[in-house]
């Protein structure tokens, strides 16, 4: 289960059952909590790798050179680089208390309905999710601050309060999938020509031996949507079948 919360009004901003969980699918929780609320302050979230390097965790061979932050995931590059949203790492669990509490008032009811109605499949127990959020949002007055969640949060943003921000695509790029999505520097050869997954591409490039970077989703139909970046230059735009590109090393 993915979830996002209001620190300020406990308020459930995001909660989706996932069969498999992936950069892809926490960077897909990111914007629709950001494109429906806005950009937040900052994120606070555990030290999974999908979220930060760490040195002698993440990494197959012991590398002096690479040392803690040093990387930075998926996530990240979505979240502190494009979107510049500050991040905090929580150390332990216990640092994450104030946030602990209401996942595990939601996490009792949860499992207690999909006993009870017998559930079989990650869609029913989804429309159980949505029931118990409704209710935590819109009905539960909570425990700690003494107000229903989502009236705490409305209040904050009609007294200017709120510390989420509109989002705002950032130049150069042009629209959310720009941000949204995965990406991957690749070297142009002297033919002009990229290497990505199995695939080669020839790009409208001004010359070879340069860096250009390639932002790419999944869509529907099971397609990967390529865009290549040069500096501030959409060059290309592709679409190709995912079981063709054959990208090992994401999971998309």
């Amino acid at each position: 289960m993915v979830t996002s919360i209001d620190d300020f009004s406990r308020r459930l901003l995001f909660a989706k059952f996932l069969e498999q969980e992936s950069s892809w699918k926490h960077i897909q929780a990111s914007q629709s909590t950001i494109l429906t609320y806005g950009c937040p302050y900052q994120y606070y979230v555990d030290c999974h790798s999908i979220f930060r390097y760490v040195k002698g965790r993440d990494q197959l061979h012991y590398n002096f050179t690479k040392f803690t932050d040093d990387v930075d995931p998926q996530w990240k590059q979505v979240v502190e680089d494009d979107l510049k949203i500050k991040i905090i790492y929580a150390l332990s669990p216990q640092a994450k208390g104030k946030v602990e509490r209401p996942y595990r008032w939601l996490q009792d009811r949860v499992i207690r309905e999909c006993v009870r109605e017998d559930v079989k499949t990650i869609t029913h127990a989804q429309r159980i999710l949505d029931s118990v959020v409704y209710r935590y949002n819109y009905k539960q007055i909570h425990s700690t601050t003494g107000e229903i969640p989502n009236i705490r949060f409305q209040n904050a943003l009609a007294a200017g309060k709120s510390l989420f921000r509109q989002f705002v695509i950032p130049k150069p790029f042009l629209l959310p999938k720009d941000i949204f999505c995965l990406r991957a520097d690749r070297l142009v050869d002297n033919y002009r020509t990229v290497s990505f997954g199995s695939m080669k591409f020839k790009l409208n490039c001004p010359d070879g031996r340069i860096s250009v970077n390639v932002r790419f989703l999944p869509i529907k139909d099971n397609f990967v949507e390529l865009r290549f970046w040069l500096k501030d230059k959409l060059l290309d735009v592709r679409k190709v079948k995912k079981s063709d590109l054959k990208l090992s090393s994401f999971h998309l």
